[in-house]
């Protein structure tokens, strides 16, 4: 029960945060503190929640859930208007979930969950740069820094039996370095730190792109085909977003929502249609089978997305339409992914886990 609680704080936080995104570009909303919020909402609220959800599961520590409990308390209380407390209450989130992160470096000390570890203290980072009222931008790159180091140690726990030539390894550290050193530079330096922060993330996508498994399973059947399609689609974006970023560092505001939105929507939420058929059932203890109606959400996403940089290429009407595509995207695969958990997954069996996190 404790576990569909936490989800529901998760699922409040989402919606929250994509009606308070809608009512920004234009629609006609009553929604002033999810607007005013919507990035914490999107970042902490919905994200924050499920990651550190999904990494008490993992420690199986009673404690450790106090992270995603965090996370969607501060939520709500952002949306209920008490601003200061939820980002105090919000900034407990990333300080336990790194707690978290450390006890399970100790049960297995690996790359994935140093790396884990520090994507938790680089959430931190942008929930304390928040409550002391620092840039929006220089808060974005910590929370996307978060949001694209978690995703890539999940990579590396995935795909950790793959072999990969030598180089590969001190080029992965690189990308995270220079994505790293970005973020704290933009902080002082904001066209430097912003250029640098971009060219780490398209480094890392190709990275991604070269080394990850789905470049093979790709050519599969079944739900290994759809999750490598939305792994690849996503580092795109990531790649796309990384481009987008170094031009809000160089040429300011007008690519502030192509690079927001490439990569908060475009590669993070590609990783979730990717991976949540299998996180979801560990997490909801239900079994779940495979649908080809989850290339439906995907695709859908992927269009919406491309509306939505259409507008912001000079075309007004065409991002919010793009945005409100984006929304029926995100509930698409909502309601996919609720009646996909009637079933168990097409393959029957149930993924194994390392750390809590599934491997294909």
């Amino acid at each position: 029960m404790a576990r569909i609680l936490l989800l529901a704080l998760g699922a409040a936080a989402l919606v929250a945060g994509v009606l308070g995104g809608l009512a920004r570009l234009g629609l006609p909303l009553d929604v002033a503190s999810g607007a005013a919020n919507h990035g914490a909402l999107m970042t902490g609220g919905f994200l924050g929640t499920l990651i550190s959800l999904e990494r008490a599961i993992a420690l199986g520590e009673p404690a450790a859930y106090a992270a995603p409990l965090a996370a969607g308390a501060g939520a709500m209380l952002l949306l209920a208007g008490a601003r200061e407390a939820g980002l105090w209450v919000s900034l407990a989130a990333p300080v336990v979930l790194a707690i978290v992160s450390a006890r399970l470096l100790r049960r297995q000390a690996q790359t994935h969950i140093v790396l884990l570890l520090v994507a938790a203290l680089a959430w931190g980072v942008g929930d304390a740069l928040n409550v002391a009222g620092a840039a929006p931008n220089a808060v974005a790159a910590w929370w996307l820094a978060f949001l694209v180091l978690t995703i890539a140690a999940e990579r590396l726990e995935m795909t950790r039996l793959t072999r990969r030539p030598a180089a590969a390894a001190p080029a992965f550290h690189a990308c995270v370095g220079t994505i790293l050193a970005g973020a704290a530079a933009s902080l002082a330096w904001p066209v430097a730190g912003g250029v640098a922060l971009g060219a780490g993330l398209v480094a890392l996508a190709a990275w991604l792109a070269l080394f990850d498994i789905a470049r093979r399973t790709v050519g599969t059947e079944g739900f290994a085909r759809y999750s490598a399609a939305a792994l690849l689609a996503g580092y795109a974006w990531l790649a796309a977003g990384g481009v987008a970023w170094c031009g809000l560092a160089l040429a300011g505001y007008a690519w502030r929502d192509a690079a927001l939105h490439a990569l908060g929507l475009g590669f993070v939420f590609s990783m979730i249609l990717a991976h949540a058929p299998v996180v979801v059932p560990i997490v909801a203890r239900r079994r779940m089978r495979y649908t080809p109606w989850m290339y439906a959400p995907l695709l859908l996403l992927h269009g919406s997305l491309l509306v939505r940089m259409a507008g912001d290429a000079g075309m007004p009407a065409w991002r919010a339409w793009g945005g409100v595509l984006n929304a029926l995207a995100i509930a698409a695969f909502a309601a996919t992914l609720a009646n996909a958990l009637r079933n168990r997954m097409a393959d029957g069996a149930r993924p194994t886990t390392t750390a809590g996190r599934p491997r294909r």
